[in-house]
């Protein structure tokens, strides 16, 4: 039976990715700050776990718990909308903490396994908005596109030991609850040169009606990452991110 572990699942992406594998038939570590088993239905193939991917001793928990693993995806993370100028400095260092290093500290965790076996799979989850440059995201997009650099070079480096690496890529999801966790740190609005900006952000994404990202067009991007030999390194998630990457292309 195949086995994946998963981090951030206690919403969004994460929570519909491990009901999608445990669906399959496959072996769910669910990771998650908190953990809640009625998030998800019982199963004697379903393990939750706590962790925080920013602390190297609940990694290491974790993986003792989680046993052998056969699919890793780096799916936890926040995000931010804040001008370069005025965000604050911890708000950009837990970005990078949580998005970067962390995804860094679980790859690092689980490589030495996979690498020995000359098996296993990392998906790592990104976003499109690593594609072009965005205003009020920056500091978020930054987190992410380092992600996106470290996981092709992992791609180049574990090549030699059949040990596969992908990038997901979502797109805009105003269905899970990326947009609530990512507003507490929204600033500016109190100043007249960067509200205009703010404010026009917002509306646009308000009474935008083209095509968006749904968490079952990610899950199903991350199953075919962990389960395709032919899957490509980067693979778009949502019919948005689809035309995004196509433009960036």
């Amino acid at each position: 039976m195949p086995s994946v572990l998963i981090t951030g699942c206690s919403s969004g992406f994460g929570l519909e990715t491990a009901k999608l594998f445990l669906d399959r038939g496959w072996r769910v570590v669910a990771t998650m700050r908190t953990p809640d088993p009625d998030l998800m239905p019982s199963s004697d193939r379903l393990t939750i776990l706590p962790l925080d991917v920013t602390d190297r001793d609940s990694i290491a928990s974790a993986v003792t718990q989680a046993g052998p693993i056969d699919v890793l995806v780096n799916n936890a993370g926040f995000g931010a909308a804040v001008p370069i100028e005025l965000i604050e400095f911890e708000t950009a260092r837990q970005l990078f903490e949580t998005n970067m290093l962390g995804t860094l500290a679980m790859m690092q965790a689980f490589l030495p396994a996979f690498r020995e076996r000359r098996s296993g799979v990392i998906v790592n989850v990104t976003s499109t908005v690593t594609l072009k440059p965005l205003p009020l995201v920056s500091t978020y997009r930054a987190s992410k596109a380092a992600v996106n650099a470290l996981t092709e070079s992992l791609a180049v480096e574990m090549q030699p030991f059949g040990v596969r690496v992908h990038i997901v890529l979502p797109g805009r999801s105003p269905t899970t609850q990326f947009g609530a966790n990512a507003r507490p740190h929204l600033r500016g609005l109190d100043d007249p040169d960067y509200k205009p900006l703010i404010e026009g952000m917002m509306k646009q994404f308000q009474e935008d009606t083209g095509p968006v990202t749904h968490a079952q067009d990610v899950a199903a991007a991350v199953f075919d990452a962990a389960t395709n030999p032919s899957a490509p390194l980067k693979i778009p998630a949502g019919a948005d991110a689809i035309a995004w990457m196509e433009d960036a292309a």
